[in-house]
């Protein structure tokens, strides 16, 4: 039977597995630092290298959209989980500092290689609901992040450092599950020419679109960056206890998911660009609510915050997705390109204001940037 414009929940819910196997392991890198730091002694500067040299890869990914259509991309998707796993399942027993650079490094380009083609084998099996496709598969991310910090610190509390290394396993195994159930996805079946003059035309057309969700995502990610990696270190600093700044932040992730999930399946019926207001809205109205309340209340924001905040993640997906192209993986590695040099620019921006201004008023800054995304949402096309 042909499945052309079914959503397919079977290869849907695998590949959201898939992305949460992935992000799993590439969200160890953090909260292994600190042990890191007792255990090698590197200094914070080297700490904060590491995660630049994890990033550094995503400036390769349009070329690896071009090259995933030049090869079967769908492996991938389907082996990256593997290397990943290998890689910083090996950082924590890493016995020099340059082992530990290569290790890191490996794992940023294996991220790389399954960011880049996974949205499209996405796309290739929601049929005619890729918003909630696209869901689902943030959903697989977002889970990841929140997952990753406990699965790693657990592991070592157990058995120590080298008790990381148990999980590579899990990660072959879901590279073999994987090979099984996605080696039949075809994600480059209609480009038959990979010439550079066809890329470039691809780029122009395609420059406007992700030119306004870079200005979008750019007033947005200060504020993303304030709440998902300085959250702790703001409320520790306004006099909370680290147990209750570690609660709140698993809160903040939690709402996050529910706030991914939902998002796209809303844009399939309300439009794309009306989700994008009411995320570019309710987001920073929310967060001075919860700047400027406390107990109960503010927990209430941050939650509230948190399902407008990651909001708009999967309807960018849908957006750079359902962009009329040949080149599907090209469009979605300059967009994941865009998203993750932004995101690490900002958390660097905010770091250094928080250090200048103090966390307090950069927040507040951070927080009137987020609604200059407004006007470039009202401008975008429905």
């Amino acid at each position: 039977m042909n499945k052309e414009g079914q959503f397919q929940i079977g290869k849907v819910s695998l590949l959201t597995v898939a992305h949460f196997f992935h992000d799993i392991y590439t969200a160890f890198l953090a909260p292994l630092l600190p042990l890191l730091r007792d255990s090698m002694g590197i200094s914070l500067t080297f700490a904060g290298f590491l995660s630049v040299v994890q990033r550094l890869p995503t400036l390769l990914n349009p070329l690896v959209g071009m090259l995933a259509e030049r090869t079967k991309a769908r492996y991938f998707v389907i082996f990256t989980p593997a290397i990943t796993a290998i890689a910083m399942s090996l950082v924590p027993v890493a016995p020099n500092k340059i082992t530990l650079i290569l290790l890191v490094l490996m794992s940023g380009i294996s991220s790389s290689f399954f960011h880049v083609p996974s949205p499209v084998m996405m796309r290739k099996v929601s049929g005619n609901r890729i918003g909630m496709g696209m869901s689902f598969y943030m959903v697989g991310g977002e889970l990841a992040r929140s997952a990753g910090p406990v699965a790693v610190l657990g592991a070592v509390e157990l058995w120590g450092l080298r008790g990381v290394s148990y999980f590579i396993p899990t990660g072959i195994l879901a590279s073999v599950i994987l090979y099984f159930r996605l080696r039949n996805i075809s994600i480059a079946e209609n480009v038959q020419s990979g010439r550079s003059l066809e890329y470039l035309k691809t780029f122009k057309s395609f420059f406007p679109l992700i030119s306004s969700i870079a200005l979008i995502l750019f007033f947005r990610a200060a504020m993303k960056s304030a709440l998902t990696f300085y959250l702790p270190v703001f409320l520790t600093g306004r006099g909370e206890s680290t147990w209750f700044a570690g609660i709140a932040l698993a809160i903040l992730q939690g709402a996050g998911v529910v706030g991914t999930f939902f998002a796209g399946t809303i844009s399939d019926k309300i439009g794309r660009r009306n989700t994008l207001l009411i995320a570019s809205v309710g987001a920073p109205v929310l967060f001075f609510a919860f700047l400027y309340t406390d107990g109960w209340l503010q927990i209430a924001a941050l939650i509230a915050t948190g399902l407008f905040l990651f909001a708009t993640g999967p309807v960018f997906l849908a957006i750079v997705n359902e962009y009329k192209t040949r080149h599907n993986n090209f469009v979605n590695s300059l967009f994941m390109t865009t998203t993750f040099l932004i995101g690490a620019v900002m958390v660097m921006v905010v770091g250094l204001m928080g250090d200048y201004l103090s966390l307090e008023l950069t927040y507040k800054i951070v927080g009137a940037l987020a609604f200059l995304s407004l006007p470039v949402v009202l401008k975008m096309k429905k």
